[in-house]
């Protein structure tokens, strides 16, 4: 039998399948102490410190390569570190001579390619992995699980009979159906389309708000994390660069480079001169550092507006694109050789051509000291 395609989204026009409710799970809290892993030369992780809290959800953000996947092996102890010690729930599992297996530590994993075994039917696949439980106990937590994520009418049916999105909550179900204290999440929405990944991401947040469980998603996506998150780790070259709520990292990135991961902006260089620093649109504060310090400045193109009257300052609109509820502008500023990007609300359309003067939202600026 030929199979659907696994990234096909499901029919727009079909209803939704209703929704059970997971059964809860007795959190857990997994800690790493000064954690290493290294491969032969290289350094994978360095010195990491993080607390996956109880109940709390939490991303592990950052760019391919930089070691969010290799955590979470480690947290599911398919792999062990290095250097430092893993703790769940104040009991070490990994480190100080002592190593926990994965099928003792009451963790589920959800994998970026779903993993499942394309000879057992959707719930054998659940039923997997539910060692303790007798056959129709297992079958039935598994069909309890199965109708939660909305796929009780599907659990005879093989994975390559189903859409990417259901191919999700069947590795939904099967994570969930043990109760597990800590639910392990390795970018299970990066196969699917836009439009589909919005709805399993929604669908699934829910699901893990209900178990009640620890839930960790490795994402290299943003908006993603900030949509997903209670808490997000930041993670660059094997390190934690910054830590926080999805707000604080978005709003008071610890770098340049943490700021343009989150969004993009038009980014300024110049050095401070009697406590500020010159930009296209107007000199602004830069106080906090000394005089002849190299800055960036970064403007986020949605602090830049029209201005009111003579305030602001002139420029020639070079291109203007429509998306939707907004516009995004490209600007060019008297003497200045590099373009600005404005995005505005679409209720001030400009057109190309013409010259208009513009103000920014200095509340929505950043300035570091360039590296």
């Amino acid at each position: 039998m030929s199979g659907h395609d696994p990234t096909t989204a499901e029919a727009p026009h079909q209803p939704r399948r209703s929704l059970g409710r997971a059964g809860a799970s007795f959190a857990g809290e997994i800690e790493f102490q000064n954690v290493g892993f290294r491969k032969g030369r290289n350094d994978i992780l360095q010195d990491i410190s993080l607390t996956f809290a109880a109940g709390r959800i939490t991303c592990l953000l950052g760019p391919s390569g930089c070691g969010k996947t290799t955590v979470l092996r480690l947290a599911a102890g398919v792999a062990m570190p290095t250097a430092g010690r893993i703790l769940l729930e104040g009991r070490v599992v990994a480190g100080e001579d002592r190593f926990v297996p994965p099928e003792q530590r009451n963790v589920g994993l959800m994998f970026q390619d779903y993993a499942l075994f394309p000879h057992l039917t959707v719930l054998q696949n659940v039923v997997y992995g539910l060692y303790a439980l007798t056959g129709e106990e297992a079958r039935k937590a598994a069909l309890t699980a199965l109708e939660r994520v909305g796929l009780a009418d599907l659990a005879d049916r093989y994975p390559n009979r189903l859409s990417g999105g259901e191919q999700q909550r069947v590795a939904l179900a099967r994570a969930i159906v043990p109760r597990p204290q800590v639910i392990l999440m390795d970018e299970p929405f990066s196969g699917l389309d836009q439009r589909l990944r919005d709805r399993v991401r929604s669908d699934t947040l829910a699901v893990v708000r209900e178990t009640r469980s620890t839930a960790v998603l490795v994402t290299h996506d943003p908006m993603e994390a900030v949509e997903f998150a209670d808490h997000i780790y930041l993670m660059r070259q094997g390190r934690i660069v910054q830590q926080g709520s999805p707000r604080e990292l978005y709003t008071a990135p610890v770098d340049a480079a943490a700021a343009l991961f989150f969004t993009s902006y038009n980014v300024f260089a110049g050095r401070v001169a009697k406590g500020g620093v010159g930009t296209p649109l107007g000199r602004v504060d830069a106080s906090r550092f000394s005089d002849g310090t190299a800055v960036e400045v970064l403007v986020n193109p949605a602090a830049i507006s029209l201005a009111a009257g003579a305030e602001g300052i002139e420029a020639f609109v070079r291109d203007s694109r429509f998306l939707g509820q907004q516009q995004r502008l490209t600007l060019v500023f008297p003497g200045r050789e590099e373009p600005v990007t404005a995005i505005l609300d679409r209720s001030a359309l400009v057109s190309p051509g013409g010259t208009h003067r513009f103000v920014m939202d200095r509340s929505s600026i950043h300035i570091f000291k360039k590296p």
